[in-house]
């Protein structure tokens, strides 16, 4: 175990400041490198190698005074004490042994902190008591923060480290993840936010139970994690288990975590996370908008539809990453749909759009080969889609609009797809989005190729970029399956037929907005484009409470011609 043992002496007078004297003059070695440095740049460094970058395990006390505000964690619940429920042999010894080790009475430290001035109740696990692992006092504190930062309106940030429940309390032990879970949703449903951040290791009941609810989970690199240990499922199975396996890396690969924040970012990350939940009065933030006009100039377009959509596919066209990273500030993007995997077809997070936190979810096709290739050319599996719903529910929670950027030829077809439930997560989201109670604006900023495109669209307000297309197929596919053609010119005569220009979508009610595109000045176009939107949130937000029903009414037009015409 790579940990801080013996990198700081135990002292007496200085348990109440987290009983650690570093020992600086002597070097330490990092046990991933090898490299030497003093205990003392170590230390400085928050106990991260500063040649590898290899995260030191620390204990609580240290955990608080190295991410929070100077002075600002105040201790509570202090005065619950561990006993010993089925008087199991040994567990005195123990107890009394985890005492000694960590200078902590119990495994988890509960208190009032803030980040960066931003309030909030913290638990941190203490990895030298018992290996954190979870009884039922931990279970009850736990219990007892949520349920206080529920009354004080907190938001709550856990820091893990556990073996998970405690073999001495038996089935006690086993109870508190029920407690506990019930516990975090006491706290959800009163609209208080939950970061846990998963460090190493985070395993057994406190995965399978707080450590993985968090609204956003986030996690140190290289931390384990998983239910199971690696040598009980080596053995079960029979198998070796692959490098990286149960790693914070893995974990987000397969859709677990939102982020890997290096310990030296976590305060900034947490900070800031803090601070755009706390914001959810947007009436200020949008007081000084504008409502822009859009331009006129698109009127002069003078290419085909079929000329539309070869524009629309230009592999130089922006793609969604290129508007995120113009008109979001203080960005952290969030990962996977805590399913199955995170599909890199779709990006999405928490922003600023001016001064006012948003959630932006976009269909990425990639900048390069590379990227494309991961991106699955901007085809999105059924866990993109389960990301973008995830993303969209917690945006409702917290009260914040979305902003939608779509750009795909379509959703993934192929075998993998329909196994994980294609046709169900686009229908999943059309479904949810429609009945959401917070603004959601789609942009086309590309193709919109049908169902998958839907899959984001279904908006109170959508745009189209002046040479960007939104059709029920391609007109490839029109003009295969209905003429059985596969010329350049039977695809431009579907292209014809089809209706899908920008120009189409604004006159049968489809879209609102048509954005003249200006990829010269791509800079100048994001800020009109930033000033266009906080406009139209300023005019949605008239209409709270009745937004879902706005949004209904919207589509329930599309397509309802009357007996008399």
């Amino acid at each position: 175990m790579h940990d801080i043992v013996g990198l700081f002496r135990k002292s007496k007078n200085n348990l109440e400041e987290g009983g650690i004297t570093p020992i600086v003059d002597e070097k330490m070695r990092c046990p991933v490198c090898k490299s030497f440095d003093t205990k003392r740049n170590v230390a400085k460094n928050k106990m991260v190698c500063p040649s590898c970058g290899h995260h030191f395990r620390i204990g609580a006390r240290i955990r608080v005074k190295a991410l929070c505000d100077k002075g600002s964690f105040q201790e509570i619940l202090t005065e619950l004490t561990t006993i010993d429920p089925l008087d199991f042999p040994g567990y005195d010894v123990k107890m009394e042994s985890g005492k000694m080790g960590s200078g902590e009475d119990e495994a988890v430290l509960c208190g009032r902190a803030s980040f960066k001035g931003q309030p909030c109740a913290l638990f941190v696990m203490e990895p030298q008591f018992m290996m954190g692992s979870m009884g039922s006092v931990v279970g009850e504190k736990l219990a007892r923060l949520f349920e206080y930062a529920a009354a004080e309106k907190l938001p709550v940030v856990g820091f893990t480290c556990s073996g998970g429940a405690r073999m001495q309390e038996g089935i006690l032990s086993l109870m508190q993840m029920a407690k506990v879970s019930g516990a975090v949703d006491y706290h959800s449903k009163r609209g208080g936010l939950y970061i846990t951040v998963l460090t190493d290791p985070t395993t057994g009941g406190v995965t399978a139970s707080f450590a993985m609810l968090g609204d956003i989970i986030l996690s140190e690199p290289n931390a384990t994690i998983g239910f199971a240990g690696r040598r009980v499922i080596e053995q079960t199975t029979k198998k070796k288990l692959p490098d990286g396996f149960q790693k914070a890396e893995f974990l987000l690969e397969h859709g677990f975590v939102d982020a890997i924040v290096p310990r030296t970012e976590m305060r900034k990350t947490i900070a800031t996370l803090l601070r755009q939940h706390e914001m959810k009065d947007h009436h200020t933030a949008l007081e000084d908008a504008l409502y822009r006009q859009e331009a006129e100039k698109y009127k002069f377009n003078t290419l085909s539809p079929y000329e539309r959509v070869l524009t629309a596919r230009a592999q130089d066209r922006p793609t969604a990453r290129a508007y995120i990273e113009q008109m979001f500030t203080d960005r952290t993007e969030l990962h996977g749909d805590r399913k199955y995997a995170d599909d890199q077809a779709i990006v999405g997070g928490i922003g600023m759009l001016g001064e006012m936190p948003v959630t932006f979810i976009g269909i990425e096709r990639g900048r390069n080969l590379e990227e494309r290739i991961q991106c699955n050319f901007g085809s999105p599996m059924p866990e993109g889609y389960r990301k973008a719903l995830r993303l969209m529910k917690q945006a409702e929670k917290f009260q914040r609009p979305i902003i939608c950027l779509v750009d795909t030829a379509g959703a993934f077809c192929g075998e993998e797809a329909e196994e994980r439930g294609q046709g169900q997560a686009i229908a999943d989201n059309l479904m949810e989005m429609m009945a959401l109670t917070t603004p959601v604006i789609t942009i086309v900023i590309g193709e919109g190729g049908s169902g998958g495109a839907l899959g984001l669209s279904v908006a109170n307000k959508l745009y189209m970029l002046e040479n960007a297309v939104f059709s029920v197929i391609s007109p490839e596919g029109c003009a295969s399956i209905l003429w059985g053609a596969s010329s350049p010119e039977a695809s431009a005569e579907a292209a014809k037929c089809l209706c899908i220009t920008a120009e189409d979508m604004k006159r049968f009610g489809v879209a609102e907005r048509i954005i003249y595109e200006d990829f010269v000045c791509f800079e100048e176009m994001c800020h009109d484009l930033k000033g266009t939107l906080m406009g139209d949130f300023k005019e949605i937000y008239k209409d709270s409470p009745n937004i879902s029903e706005k949004r209904y009414e919207r589509f329930r037009k599309l397509g309802s011609w009357s007996e008399n015409k």
